[in-house]
């Protein structure tokens, strides 16, 4: 099941005009960022 949160991100993010490939792109870079600060 999706977390309802996640959904309204997403539709929004759609509702400025982010493609779907834009915003999985940001999603993976902010992903990799997080992984590094909690590995410091």
């Amino acid at each position: 099941m999706l977390d309802q949160e996640w959904i309204e991100l997403i539709m929004e993010a759609k509702q400025l005009g982010l493609t779907v490939e834009e915003i999985k792109e940001f999603l993976e870079q902010n992903s990799n960022r997080e992984s590094q600060v909690l590995t410091k």
